[in-house]
């Protein structure tokens, strides 16, 4: 997809807002030890370091053939 590597900058502030806040709830979550909404919360900074990830991946990926 062209959206990614045309918009850069976009792209560079929701990587740097999402791994802020994953790992902000990372932390949060493991500060709350034996409760289950600590663990909610650090699955929720799992998705949005993997989201992270995503969003940097998505400019390399080879467009699909049909």
């Amino acid at each position: 997809m062209q959206f990614w590597k045309e918009h850069t900058a976009l792209r560079v502030v929701l990587m740097l807002l999402s791994f802020v806040a994953g790992i902000f709830l990372l932390i949060y979550g493991w500060k709350q030890t034996g409760q289950l909404g600590g663990l909610g919360l650090m699955l929720l900074g799992v998705v949005l370091l993997l989201v992270t990830l995503a969003l940097y991946n998505k400019p390399f990926e080879e467009p699909k053939k049909r």
